[in-house]
């Protein structure tokens, strides 16, 4: 089954198809028969959902992808957890993990932007995944943040002129109204890969404070940082790695300046993240 490759970081240079396919067999075997150390499972599901997006990224429909997996999941249910291939197949993981495991930091790049993925130890809070972000004269950093792994969804941003939103709200593609991701051909901006607004979804800040020095864009001496709900991790971690999603800041007088995410491999991201909390 490869096993140096079901736990390698990358499957930029491999058949990203077959590589999803062989980690999400192993990933359901490990379910059914306990058969890694949880460290080791969180990076097999790392290594999975990074394979997941670059299968999207060449072309593979969401459709397929989601047959792909069901496929697998079938092949793990017949194999025998006492097998030979299986067993030897599950130290090889523990083996190659054991490299994997040093790696502390990582980048995620996407077509336009990239994830910065970090799970080293911390006292203060600092971001463990992030995507930076400029609209206009403002900026933010959007991603999971805390002194402990995996963090809270965070939005910290810096306007220009100082302005004071009042609150934030993150938009994003509504999964159960809709059939796949909203991608128009010649789509090269990410405001146009967000969904019209009858096929969105949106999560309110839950809170809002300034922000931290350790927190803030770089080059910025203030803002504002607003904490997102845990569903909303779930259902950005759902998303096609090539969609786009939203940071709406609300101010006085129904005025809204919008930040652009790319999804990216914020899935894979967020595995290699919780891989320290485990």
């Amino acid at each position: 089954m490869g096993a140096a490759a079901v736990v390698a970081p990358s499957a930029a240079h491999a058949d990203a198809v077959n590589l999803y396919f062989e980690r999400t067999v192993l990933q359901a075997a490990d379910e059914r028969c306990k058969l890694l150390a949880p460290e080791v499972g969180a990076a097999l599901a790392a290594g999975a959902a990074q394979a997941r997006g670059a299968a999207l990224r060449q072309g593979m429909a969401e459709r397929a992808v989601k047959s792909l997996e069901t496929r697998a999941r079938v092949r793990a249910a017949d194999l025998n957890c006492s097998s030979t291939q299986l067993i030897q197949a599950a130290r090889e993981i523990e083996v190659a993990y054991r490299g994997f495991s040093r790696i502390t930091r990582m980048t995620y790049p996407g077509d336009q932007s990239a994830w910065r993925a970090d799970r080293t130890l911390a006292r203060e809070a600092k971001w463990r995944l992030a995507q930076d972000v400029r609209f206009g004269r403002d900026q933010m950093t959007f991603g999971l943040a805390g002194k402990a792994t995996p963090g809270a969804l965070l939005a910290v941003a810096q306007f220009a002129d100082r302005a004071q939103p009042y609150g934030a709200r993150l938009v994003l593609r509504d999964t159960r109204r809709t059939l796949g991701p909203y991608l128009p051909s010649g789509a090269k901006t990410l405001a146009s890969r967000l969904p019209p607004a009858s096929a969105v979804q949106a999560y309110l800040a839950e809170a809002r404070s300034p922000a931290g020095e350790d927190l803030l864009p770089k080059d910025a001496r203030s803002g504002w940082a607003f904490r997102f709900p845990a569903e909303a991790v779930r259902a950005l971690s759902n998303l096609d790695p090539r969609e786009a999603v939203a940071v709406q800041f609300l101010f006085p007088g129904d005025r809204v300046r919008t930040a652009y995410i790319e999804v990216g491999d914020f899935a894979a991201g967020r595995a290699f993240v919780q891989m320290a909390a485990r």
